[in-house]
């Protein structure tokens, strides 16, 4: 009876440490393709920093906050985006003011979604990847895919032990057979993870091992005293924080997550 607990455990556990292996070496292999250039030679501005610390929805945010600082947008704690002024003063800002549409108006989180894909961010992304400063989006996305499946293996193997436990019909002193072999799955999913924490964790963030100093470099922004005059710092701690970091109330909300 307890076998039929142990086969979807094993076989859960096995396919998704399969999984991450093969995506270990593939990051590795795309990593090795091309050694990094020097940051100097790629520019690293706002867009980029803001890249390299949350991906492009971290992008988008930034260009959503300037734009909005500068009075090009109106950014309603309803959910709404307006635009004031539709000239873009970059292909970024064009990019935005095209994506809120011809009405002039749309909900801000459609907005979000759509820009996190639009090719203007996402070449951000590529351009840094191509310098070695940035993990590829791809890479980064399917990394953090794996190993959450990994650690769903992981606990699946632990609800199917217990089922084992409860519904095998054991006698004291039988449980030992069932606890051996399903040490197998936990064994295989823990050690990965482990492992995991090594080899694969500088995969599951946006910016490479190279990228991390060159944020590291960045001048950490104040947490306290930022006034809208200081404008460069406080872009930068959007860049680096999110607009969390931002010291308006009502931009915050305009641009609080919601689901």
């Amino acid at each position: 009876m307890w076998l039929l607990f142990l086969i979807p455990a094993c076989a859960a556990a096995v396919f998704s440490c399969i999984r991450l292996v093969r995506m270990t070496a593939t990051a590795d292999a795309l990593a090795g393709q091309e050694g990094p250039r020097p940051p100097e030679a790629v520019g690293i501005g706002l867009y980029e920093t803001a890249y390299l610390a949350g991906g492009p929805d971290r992008v988008v945010d930034l260009a959503l906050v300037l734009m909005a600082s500068r009075g090009r947008l109106h950014l309603a704690h309803t959910g709404w985006t307006t635009v004031v002024d539709p000239k873009g003063r970059s292909r970024l800002e064009r990019a935005v003011v095209a994506g809120v549409g011809p009405d002039g108006q749309c909900p801000t989180e459609d907005l979000r979604r759509a820009m996190a894909v639009h090719p203007t961010v996402l070449e951000i992304g590529a351009r840094l990847a191509l310098a070695g400063l940035a993990t590829p989006a791809p890479v980064q996305q399917q990394t953090v895919l794996v190993i959450r499946q990994v650690r769903q293996a992981l606990l699946l193997s632990l609800v199917l032990l217990a089922g084992a436990l409860a519904f095998g019909g054991f006698a004291d002193g039988d449980t030992l057979a069932p606890l051996a072999w399903f040490s197998l799955p936990l064994v295989l999913t823990s050690g990965t993870l482990l492992m995991a924490r090594v080899d694969v964790y500088p995969y599951t963030r946006w910016a490479s091992p190279v990228g991390q100093e060159v944020l590291r470099e960045v001048r950490p922004p104040r947490q306290h005293g930022l006034t809208d005059d200081d404008e460069r710092e406080l872009l930068t701690a959007v860049a680096m924080i999110g607009p969390a970091a931002h010291p308006d109330a009502r931009l915050r909300a305009a641009l609080r997550h919601r689901h």
